[in-house]
């Protein structure tokens, strides 16, 4: 016989470690209503992006997820922070407006990250392209990139090792990171521009990417940082 909503509304009580999901008991609009509210409270507890299979352990099997996070942000519409997709899930982010008062009022709790130009172009590579081997990061640009360039941005946490590839030795290959995701505020790989948008802003060329004519440093200038400001 299937159990009734107070059956279950008494176990959870008697603390047996069901947790209900449906809420069947209540009124659809206090339903609805409940639901925003588990939601919003686990993604603002938590320290990482909360993604959809966690959200969906907490609300009933029929509900969209998407239609419950609209929900939410039109409430926010106005305040001085939104839920954000970013990195495969969803977190609450102070709006850039805010940004200065913060500072102003807590102090910097920024870090800078002073990525040089060939590490900001082999972060982007790495993007493009991986899985990707260090040998091949290095044909694209006609010079070896060196065991360092790969240290430091795995110790920004931007790439990790991927698979090994199916060449000679079986070296490491690099993929980037849940980390690169939401430092640079995309929610998935996908939201990286494509090559057509970067070729129209002027900030790459394909031709030259593969020719390895890509920046001075490449080939003995001097390294600039980019000043790029990380989020502790």
């Amino acid at each position: 016989m299937a159990e009734s909503a107070s059956g279950r509304r008494k176990k959870v009580q008697g603390g047996e470690g069901l947790f209900d999901r449906e809420l069947d008991h209540l009124p659809p609009e206090v339903r609805w209503r409940e639901w925003m509210n588990r939601v919003e409270a686990t993604i603002f507890a938590a320290s990482e992006p909360v993604g959809r299979e966690t959200l969906a352990r907490i609300v009933g099997r029929s509900c969209s997820i998407d239609l419950l996070i609209d929900d939410i942000r039109e409430e926010l519409r106005g305040r001085p922070y939104d839920l954000v997709a970013v990195a495969g899930g969803w977190k609450h982010l102070t709006r850039p407006a805010y940004a200065d008062a913060i500072r102003a009022a807590v102090g910097a709790s920024e870090r800078a990250v002073d990525l040089t130009q060939s590490e900001v172009l082999a972060l982007m590579c790495i993007a493009y392209f991986q899985p990707i081997t260090r040998a091949e990061l290095s044909s694209f640009f006609g010079k070896e990139i060196s065991r360092d360039l790969i240290g430091n941005l795995r110790g920004f946490g931007f790439i990790a090792s991927g698979p090994r590839a199916p060449q000679p030795g079986a070296p490491y290959t690099y993929v980037t990171t849940k980390e690169f995701l939401l430092e640079f505020g995309l929610k998935t790989l996908r939201d990286l521009p494509d090559f057509e948008a970067l070729e129209d802003a002027g900030l790459l060329s394909k031709e030259k990417l593969l020719a390895g004519d890509i920046m001075p440093e490449f080939s003995g200038g001097e390294a600039q940082g980019a000043g790029i400001e990380i989020e502790d």
